[in-house]
């Protein structure tokens, strides 16, 4: 038996359509065909099929049966769903207008239930006076072509989807760098949404390179890697939306092939880094002031590790970051104040702050500075405490004002003491002499006005703009002005203080020192020694050796000395220190019965300025 299967000469089907010849191929040749191929008569029965439309029939229609008629299939379905009418499926029309039927789309339903989806190509079959005679359909099975079409689809929509949904701005583009598909990230970050198969290369509406200067779209990341045909990662560029805002961003380009490796576009994802970039400033921002400020600022971990060393710890404690950075704390800190280390890290761990810790630390070359110490706990993005921040200040100047300011302090009391001290001996020394209430009062104003100008000379020259003493006077004068105040003002040929030597003059800063050094003893003659009884004597001798003063301060006929002081009061500390510190002399005390001897040698380089 043939396998094409043949109806039998039927008396309404043409001759024409029995001639082996009228399809143009043997039987045998239409058997091996992979398309199914079927022919109808004019009427539309079926006359002839070969195997493979069988199979996807899925059946065998009787060939010249009249009701086998414009297909062979059990039933036709419409793509979009329900039944089509054998008199309406594509062979009935071609039939009916005698116009041929290109790549028609239609599912066939089997009768076991199954369907298939076939591809049909139909022509009119015209006799030798051009006249339909029939059609062929030649058709094949596109089943698993459409569920792939249809996975694809799916698989785009998917993929579509998923880029709609990231953060990030995602596109994509054909080989010759048309936009084919964006995201909302995307539209976001260009602040505009370009045309699809339009926009070139990227949707920003202007483009910048990262110094500032204009980037022009075909020089753009994704223009680049469609270009060179490679992938690009992280370029760095700034787009410009149309309401004029700047965001900078990197670009991830990656071209996209087919199967046989032609290139057929690209996909590009970019990432804002606004935030990125303003952390980054802000960062840089902080690093600077850290680093430029006169405080020393140290980071450390919580192991003790030193972190950072900014330039004001290098200045402070003299150690470069680079010799210490990686290394301990504990090189800074004292061997007998470890224990503080270990005690300000338990804090920290606990996430306590210790602020102006009073303390010492060690220096490079081994000496101690008073500071100041602050420091916080320092947190990951979790919160967790990680290392610590150390602010040091050094306080040895405040400390020295502090002292100063006691030194100050003491030194005012003193002097209101004595003023008070010295005003009731003005009064009892003018008592002793005074014949009347008024010789009483004329004395203790000339001797107060003699305290007056003594005081003066203690006091630098607040007028001058430099704040430092100008006068400039000699020796002699200079003790005279001091010791006046304790002698008698009737008398002017007063003898109880007798100055001799070199009047070696004295000027500059030298004057205010010196003055408030010899009212000092003057002060403590007046209260306790010579000058305080009206017998008692002052003699003053100078001389001059190997440039140096040498005075001999020698009081007697007062009251009668028991030896030194059990302490030194502040006076005589005060007096001291003037001696050594600003004189740079020596001072020596010799406590006779009779009364004091004081011996002082003074730089004459300090005296004249």
């Amino acid at each position: 038996m043939s396998t094409l299967i043949k109806a039998e000469r039927v008396a309404h089907s043409p001759a024409e359509l029995f001639d082996e010849d009228i399809l143009g191929e043997s039987d045998r040749l239409l058997d091996l065909l992979p398309a199914a191929v079927y022919v109808c008569d004019r009427d539309g029965v079926i006359v002839r099929y070969n195997r493979k439309a069988a199979e996807l029939w899925g059946r065998l229609p009787e060939p010249g049966e009249p009701a086998e008629r414009f297909c062979g299939s059990r039933r036709i379905v419409r793509l979009e769903g329900g039944l089509l009418p054998h008199a309406e499926c594509p062979m009935a029309e071609v039939l009916r207008t005698g116009v041929p039927m290109r790549d028609q789309e239609v599912v066939i339903e089997r009768p076991d239930g199954s369907s298939v989806t076939a591809l049909v190509d139909i022509d009119p079959l015209r006799g030798s006076q051009g006249s339909i005679v029939g059609a062929i359909n030649c058709f094949r099975d596109i089943t698993e072509r459409r569920r792939t079409q249809a996975e694809l689809h799916a698989g785009e929509r998917r993929w579509r989807e998923l880029l709609q949904t990231l953060p990030a701005a995602v596109y994509t583009t054909d080989a010759a760098g048309r936009i084919t598909f964006f995201n909302e990230a995307a539209v976001d970050l260009w602040g505009d949404r370009p045309a699809l198969g339009k926009g070139e290369w990227c949707g920003s509406w202007r483009l910048y390179w990262p110094d500032g200067r204009p980037m022009p779209h075909d020089e753009c990341p994704m223009a680049v890697a469609l270009k060179e045909g490679r992938a690009i990662r992280g370029a760095e560029a700034v787009a410009e939306r149309p309401d004029g805002v700047r965001v900078p961003f990197l670009a991830y380009p990656t071209p996209l092939r087919d199967d046989s490796g032609a290139l057929v576009g690209a996909v590009n994802m970019l990432v804002a880094i606004t935030e990125r970039k303003r952390a980054e400033e802000l960062a840089a921002r902080l690093a600077s002031i850290v680093e430029s400020s006169d405080d020393a600022i140290v980071s450390k971990g919580l192991d003790g590790i030193i972190a950072s060393w900014n330039r004001g710890a290098e200045r402070l404690f003299g150690y470069g970051s680079e010799e210490v950075v990686g290394g301990p704390i504990t090189i800074i800190i004292p061997s007998d104040r470890q224990d503080e280390e270990l005690d300000i890290l338990a804090r920290i761990r606990r996430g306590e702050r210790v602020d102006h810790y009073e303390t010492v630390r060690r220096r490079k070359d081994g000496s101690r500075v008073e500071i100041s110490l602050t420091v916080s706990p320092v947190r990951d993005a979790e919160g967790r405490i990680i290392g610590a921040s150390k602010i040091a200040r050094d306080i040895t100047d405040r400390r020295r004002a502090q002292e100063q300011q006691v030194l100050l302090l003491k030194e005012m009391s003193h002097r209101i003491k004595n003023l008070f001290a010295l005003a009731g001996g003005v009064v009892a020394l003018s008592a002793r002499s005074a014949r009347t209430s008024d010789d009483m009062a004329k004395a203790v104003q000339a001797r107060l006005a003699a305290l007056a100008r003594a005081h003066d000379l203690t006091l630098p020259d607040v007028g001058n703009a430099a704040g430092r003493a100008e006068r400039a006077t000699t020796l002699h004068a200079l003790l005279r002005t001091m010791v006046s105040a304790y002698l008698d003002p009737e008398r002017e040929d007063d003898d109880r203080v007798v100055v001799e030597g070199p009047d070696v003059p004295i000027d500059g800063r030298a004057v205010t020192s010196f003055a408030l050094l010899l009212h000092e003893l003057a002060t403590n003659a007046a209260k306790h020694g010579a000058l305080s009884s009206p017998t008692g004597r002052l003699h003053l001798s100078c001389s001059v050796k190997n440039d140096e003063l040498l005075v001999t301060w020698k009081e007697h006929g007062g009251p009668p000395l028991d030896g030194p002081p059990s302490s030194e009061g502040f006076g005589s500390l005060l007096a001291r220190r003037t001696v050594t510190g600003q004189f740079g002399g020596r001072m020596s005390h010799d406590w006779k019965p009779q009364g004091l001897i004081l011996h002082l040698s003074l730089p004459l380089e300090h005296l004249i300025k």
